[in-house]
């Protein structure tokens, strides 16, 4: 693994997430530490749980920073095997559910996991892995031949804490992306990183009275970001099985939600519900958005109609920089991504690696106490992310464009490698997908490069239109073209009655572009 050197915070992290979460369920044990459905853990019991789990891993002889597999949609069990396999000294891999049957397989044997708590709904799923793998498979709520039935393994497990060492170089978890071609990488994150997020817990009022509802999945850094702050706080976190606008809502009003995690196209599906305002939400303090960015008119429609804080965070998986909008706070810069967090640098380079004059878009690269181990395995991968300044300080590559205004707040333009290049021109995207998204009559909008015989590749729009929508397509164009920059004009357009995304709200734009870059039979 490459070492490099991490900013600090200052005076250091000593407690790491394991400890916060023992303490939380000492300080409150008749308190609710997990809800999801109709399963409600107050704090003793699911300590206990995760005393079970932990002493089961350890006896089925688990090792120290070992990767331990999860394949499981949102439960209170994983939740509780999440936080038990930090406590035996694993490193937690939950597995992306989005993934195809051939990347599992390849996530689990570049990981190396021998366990796997696999839920009945994903048996389907991860079939191809354990007929290829020596994987021991703990089934979570179904009962099998030749599995280790979940429930059976805790009830013959101890209750007491194992209390295994932890230090803050120690691996925490794996999350791995979800390419479905070639081996996906593993994102390292280590107790230290995890560690230096849980600053959030204060300043976010985290605290026993706090009750945080989370609706995407465990696998995701945008889930867990939420979720370990939430536990180690003391707090009660609420988890969906599935998303569901209105179901949401019911839940909010009904378990007086003050803190949630939210992506941008669950803010929209929310605010879209016609009955949206007779919902009591006024118990709600603190909303975040991250993963995407979130469309300037969803932020403003949030702070008119969403009680509670809205702060929107921009940052990778991988760590590095940070930048933060309170947008409650900033309601004209509600275009931006926000400025550096606390502890955040953010530099923005050119092509060369060398950083751009100010005003002047460039990729993002970042350093911050948050930032990864590495890519699991993968060193290669690792120094091809990275890039050093004149003193040798790592930062790590968004491949992201952007630009700081005059205010030092970050204008997000484009993915570095989504790109469109037409006639040696760069064209952002993410200018075109504003411009579409500002017409009355568009409701989603991806704009994707696609090739041309005259300009190499040419900038085509795919949208979504509004219910009632009357002009077509090439109105709509040629009503947007009008307002863009002759180079940037869209060479097409085409309506589409949903655009694919990932669990987490992300537009698959691989997914839209490949039908155009497939190669044609001769």
């Amino acid at each position: 693994m490459i070492e490099f050197e991490r900013p600090s915070e200052a005076g250091g992290e000593t407690m790491s997430v394991v400890d916060m979460v023992r303490q939380a369920a000492r300080d409150n044990p008749r308190a609710e530490a997990v809800v999801c459905g109709e399963t409600r853990r107050s704090w003793e019991a699911f300590d206990a749980r995760v005393n079970r789990v932990a002493n089961a891993l350890l006896e089925l002889g688990l090792q120290k920073g070992e990767p331990v597999a999860i394949l499981s949609p949102n439960s209170a069990e994983f939740a509780e095997t999440f936080m038990g396999i930090l406590r035996a000294g694993g490193c937690v891999t939950p597995l992306s559910t989005m993934a195809s049957p051939d990347a599992l397989e390849r996530m689990l044997a570049d990981c190396g996991a021998r366990f796997l708590f696999l839920a009945e709904a994903y048996r389907g799923l991860a079939g191809q892995a354990l007929a290829a793998l020596p994987l021991k498979v703990i089934s979570m709520d179904f009962a099998a031949p030749g599995l280790v039935n979940y429930g059976t393994l805790l009830a013959s497990a101890g209750v007491e804490d194992p209390m295994i060492p932890i230090g803050m170089g120690d691996r925490f978890n794996l999350i791995y992306s979800s390419g479905t071609t070639g081996t996906p990488k593993g994102i390292l994150h280590d107790h230290g990183l995890r560690a230096a997020q849980m600053e959030r817990i204060a300043i976010s009022g985290y605290d026993q009275n706090a009750r945080t509802l989370l609706s995407t999945p465990l696998y995701s850094n945008t889930t867990i970001v939420a979720f370990l702050p939430t536990l180690a706080g003391g707090s009660t976190v609420h988890l969906m099985g599935k998303f569901d606008a209105r179901r949401w809502l019911e839940l909010a009003e009904a378990e007086r939600i003050t803190h949630t995690m939210l992506v941008p196209v669950q803010y929209k599906r929310i605010l879209d519900i016609p009955e949206f305002d007779d919902f009591d939400l006024s118990d709600m303090r603190v909303k975040w958005s991250t993963s995407a960015p979130l469309r300037q008119d969803v932020k403003r429609d949030a702070l008119n109609r969403f009680p509670g804080t809205l702060t929107e965070l921009y940052g990778l998986t991988e760590g590095g920089g940070i930048t933060m909008l309170p947008a409650h706070e900033h309601p004209d810069k509600l275009h931006t991504v926000g400025r550096p967090a606390p502890g955040s640098d953010i530099r923005l380079i050119d092509e060369d690696g060398r950083e751009v004059a100010p005003g002047e878009v460039g990729e993002i690269v970042g350093r911050s106490p948050t930032m990864m181990a590495g890519y699991f395995g993968r060193d290669d991968l690792t120094e091809s992310f990275l890039w050093r300044d004149d003193r040798g300080r790592v930062y790590f590559r968004s491949g992201d464009m952007g630009r700081f205004d005059e205010d030092g707040f970050l204008i997000l333009s484009d993915r570095k490698k989504d790109m469109i290049i037409s006639g040696g021109l760069n064209i952002f995207a993410d200018d075109l997908e504003r411009a579409l998204l500002e017409d009355p009559d568009v409701a989603d909008a991806a704009v994707i490069g696609v090739p041309s015989d005259q300009w190499g590749e040419t900038p085509l729009g795919l949208v979504v239109l509004r219910p009632g929508a009357r002009r077509g397509a090439e109105e709509i164009r040629a009503a947007v073209n009008v307002r863009l920059g002759k180079s940037q004009r869209l060479s097409g357009l085409e309506i589409r009655s949903d655009l694919p995304r990932s669990t987490i709200g992300k537009i698959l734009k691989r997914e839209l572009r490949a039908p155009y870059w497939q190669p044609q039979p001769a």
